[in-house]
């Protein structure tokens, strides 16, 4: 995801969008899949578990992500690229760094119903094979098993 340059902005995010509008529908479908599994397998407890390293409570105490936020992060790590998604594998504090609220990849969610839409033009109604919402992954959280 070169064209992110790194970061999942509304610019970088709107300039994915119009590239892969220009590519096939099976092309767009393929990176919904890919970005859905991607967000899947960082659904772990040793992540969402991590607090917001630049906020703390009133006492002082470390600030929980919230479900949403958690989902944002995964994106900011995901649009970091490939080399930083496979690092945090192995070093959760380098997915700590991204929840800092100066990460934000709520962007990057939307990008492949833009893709579509911009291609066919009919909104995406669309269910990828991997849920990327939080808590979703039974496998990285396993004390959530029923």
């Amino acid at each position: 995801m070169a064209t992110l340059d790194g970061e999942a902005t509304q610019e970088s995010c709107q300039r994915l969008a119009e590239e892969l509008s220009r590519r096939s529908v099976p092309d767009i479908i393929g990176f919904a899949e890919r970005h859905a599994e991607a967000l899947y397998r960082l659904d772990r407890e040793k992540f969402g578990t991590l607090p917001v390293v630049d906020l703390t409570d009133r006492d002082g105490s470390p600030f929980p992500q919230s479900s949403d936020v958690f989902l944002y992060t995964r994106c900011a790590v995901v649009a970091a690229g490939r080399t930083v998604w496979e690092s945090v594998f192995f070093d959760v504090d380098k997915f700590a760094s991204y929840t800092s609220t100066e990460y934000d990849g709520e962007w990057l969610l939307s990008t492949p119903d833009k893709a579509y839409e911009l291609a066919t033009g009919k909104e995406w109604d669309r269910t990828t094979r991997h849920c990327f919402e939080s808590y979703s992954n039974r496998d990285g959280w396993p004390h959530l098993r029923s």
